[in-house]
């Protein structure tokens, strides 16, 4: 079977390390190829809680789209998510793309829409995946951030995986986009 290329929203603002490292974990059990954009820490969006972290995952799977999501949900209710008593967003995962596919796939609406919306999608989608083209609009995901005016703060933060930095020390050091800085804590 061939593999199709995924990209992955992923997000956490409880034990952020601890949930986005298992969430990482569980991928690396059925997702191959895994790369991770920076790491940066953003205001909640639609929610009241604490900072996120965010970033974005490509990979390859040769999952069909719908058992992809449903391995998601799984992943998401192992950390929490779905738990009566949470306190805030322990894992969140998210198809941002699935190959080229663009439509309404039992609810599940790709190219996802957080992608034009969320400094904390975009960003990451233009600095893991520069000269990738937004099925829906056309333009690559670096254009689409350079044109974008998104009115978010992102702060990168130092983030490790498996032993293995996922920030760029030169996002850490400041040398970032106009539109990243300091979160209030």
């Amino acid at each position: 079977m061939s593999l199709t290329q995924v990209f992955l929203g992923l997000g956490s603002n409880i034990e952020r390390e601890t949930h986005l490292c298992a969430g990482l974990e569980a991928l690396a059990g059925f997702l191959v190829d895994i790369r991770c954009s920076a790491v940066f820490e953003s205001q909640p969006v639609g929610i009241k809680s604490g900072p996120f972290f965010n970033f974005v995952v490509s990979a390859f799977t040769d999952l069909p789209l719908m058992e992809l999501d449903r391995r998601l949900k799984f992943i998401e209710a192992d950390n929490g998510r779905y738990a009566p008593d949470r306190k805030g967003l322990p894992l969140d995962i998210d198809v941002l793309l699935d190959g080229e596919q663009v439509g309404n796939f039992d609810g599940l609406i790709l190219p996802r829409a957080e992608i034009l919306k969320n400094a904390f999608v975009l960003w990451p989608l233009s600095l893991i995946a520069p000269d990738r083209i937004h099925p829906g609009v056309g333009k690559s995901f670096a254009t689409l951030w350079d044109e974008s005016q998104i009115d978010q703060v992102l702060a990168p933060v130092a983030f490790e995986w498996r032993g293995v930095p996922l920030t760029p020390l030169e996002l850490l050091s400041g040398l970032t986009s106009s539109r990243a800085g300091s979160l209030p804590h």
